[in-house]
């Protein structure tokens, strides 16, 4: 089986796995531990929008900082703070990828890496993709780690160069915790009064979940 790795946009039919670090993977897996169904918009419009038909939570950002008038941010802290049906997710970046993944779109992170990538390899004909977000068509070095803290445990099957290098960057964890919390993401986001979500995110396989985009919808695959 082939594992390879790509920037922005998604390439594989068979299984792709969005990363978006700081903060949307992480978000949205952590939502799911009490709200069953997530719904990704791309506008805030759109959310705004579907919001009163589904009785949803809203939950969004745009450069880092809370959309006016929604419920909470693309924050991991502030969404265990909501319990209901279905919530809907607009951000600058994580949600705009999962739209163009043609494949079987799965939603991975951190704080999910070793859960995703055994469900990935057990859905997988014959490649996985991993897909970094990054941050408005840039490079975002918090994806690239995340990306190879998932591809670890694939290491058994063939990496392209990407896909090495990302697991070669993961080996001293302290090095990567410092790397991402220096990010421009992170600092934006400590800025912004976020920096506890910057820890958070950084935790290591913390859930078991492993969320699934399919038919304009997120929830947890079985």
């Amino acid at each position: 089986m082939q594992v390879s790795l790509s920037f922005e946009r998604s390439l594989s039919k068979d299984v792709a796995i969005m990363v978006d670090v700081l903060r949307a993977s992480t978000t949205i897996t952590v939502a799911l531990e009490k709200i069953p169904n997530i719904i990704p918009t791309l506008e805030i419009e759109e959310a705004l929008a579907l919001a009163p038909k589904h009785q949803a939570f809203l939950a969004g950002e745009r450069r880092g900082a809370t959309i006016e008038g929604f419920d909470v941010g693309n924050s991991p802290v502030d969404i265990q703070k909501l319990s209901g049906e279905t919530l809907i997710i607009t951000t600058s970046n994580g949600t705009r990828i999962l739209e163009g993944i043609t494949g079987r779109a799965l939603i991975g992170s951190f704080i999910n890496a070793q859960a995703v990538a055994e469900k990935a390899r057990e859905i997988s004909t014959e490649h996985i993709e991993v897909v970094m977000a990054g941050v408005r068509g840039n490079f975002a070095i918090e994806d690239f780690l995340g990306a190879g803290a998932i591809i670890s445990h694939l290491q058994d099957q063939e990496l392209d160069e990407m896909a090495q290098a990302a697991c070669l960057a993961i080996q001293n964890p302290e090095m990567v915790d410092l790397a991402v919390r220096n990010s421009r993401s992170a600092k934006n986001l400590r800025k912004l009064g976020f920096g506890k979500d910057v820890d958070f995110c950084l935790q290591r396989d913390k859930s078991q979940l492993v969320p699934e985009f399919k038919d304009g919808l997120i929830r947890v695959l079985e």
